[in-house]
């Protein structure tokens, strides 16, 4: 298939996400040390309310910041977005100049918003980033948290190939059970990434039986698939494959694991110098949902999920340049 033939494809897909609705703000850190003061867990997402958030930004108002659109969810379907590919995304925002961002930058990147307004203060999600790239959060949900299984309809999802979720709403068990109920009564195939370690084990046995009724593949870093299966990557990813029709295990600087029914693909890393670990496995799942929509193969779509990884964490945040993505859709060429 040539490329010409495969974007006419890719224009006939659609792919919606859903997700906290969130602006990241991103703070380089000269050490750890403040990461221990605030008592954060190193490499963790830990829910702050508005008094701990504003506490994150006020211990670290004199380093280096940058300010972005974010959300687990919302990054991917960023990433497909820059692909090529029609998307839209599913968010709570508030009626302040953080939501007004928010939303501006889904129409500047030509995803369709649909989102739902509330009166609390939009979310934050505080970023510090490690030395050698490691990325810590203290996110205050806001009106993200607003997000609600009474406010969705099957006509949310109608019309859309496919429903990219993020792991983050796990912890509002009603609200991710109809999500994905409605995203299956309106026809659509469910990727489901498992966004957090911590995440995962204080909702591990909802998260297992979600992922088996509903779920057609998921996407797990090493940590997080060790907490889903008490088992190192290789032993993670057979235990996943059977619960899910795809199953793809993220092992950083050696790759990516793909298992589907008997067929395991080992998937290679690109050299990349880490600055930024944001939005790597979000990027990753940008790539992978590409190939694998469009039958082009596990390697080819792991190959494209580890381009995108590696070019967004030498970066500051979990979004690139466009000369960047002009290489990218010229290697797709």
């Amino acid at each position: 298939m040539t490329f010409a033939q495969i974007f006419k494809v890719l224009a006939r897909m659609k792919i919606i996400g859903i997700g906290n609705a969130l602006v990241d703000v991103l703070t380089q850190l000269e050490d750890d040390q403040l990461l221990e003061a605030l008592e954060l867990p190193r490499g963790s997402m830990q829910l702050v309310d508005a008094e701990r958030s504003a506490q994150i930004q006020e211990k670290s108002k004199t380093l280096s910041k940058q300010m972005a659109s974010g959300g687990s969810a919302a990054n991917t379907i960023h990433g497909l977005a820059k692909l090529g590919i029609e998307t839209a995304f599913i968010g709570s925002v508030g009626k302040d100049e953080t939501g007004k961002f928010f939303e501006e930058d889904l129409r500047n990147s030509h995803i369709q918003p649909v989102l739902f307004y509330t009166n609390s203060p939009s979310g934050i999600a505080n970023g510090m980033i490690s030395k050698d790239g490691e990325r810590t959060f203290g996110t205050f949900l806001g009106a993200a948290l607003e997000l609600s299984s009474d406010k969705l309809a099957v006509q949310h999802f109608k019309g859309y190939d496919l429903l990219h979720v993020e792991g983050y709403l796990v912890q509002n068990h009603e609200l991710l059970e109809t999500i994905l109920k409605l995203a299956k009564e309106a026809g659509l195939k469910v990727s489901l990434d498992l966004a957090s370690y911590n995440v995962v084990e204080d909702n591990l046995d909802f998260l297992r039986e979600m992922v088996t009724k509903y779920v057609d593949i998921v996407f797990a870093n090493e940590e997080e698939a060790k907490a889903f299966s008490g088992k190192e990557p290789r032993k993670a990813l057979d235990y996943i494959a059977t619960l899910t029709d795809v199953a793809v295990v993220k092992v950083g600087s050696k790759g990516s694991l793909v298992k589907q029914g008997e067929t395991i693909v080992e998937v290679t890393p690109i050299q990349a110098k880490a600055l930024d670990t944001t939005g790597a496995g979000d990027l990753y799942a940008s790539g992978f949902l590409y190939g694998w929509l469009n039958n082009l193969g596990f390697e080819k779509a792991g190959a494209l999920g580890s381009l995108l990884a590696g070019t967004v964490i030498e970066v500051m945040g979990a979004k690139f340049g466009e000369d960047k993505w002009e290489t990218i859709r010229e290697t797709l060429k």
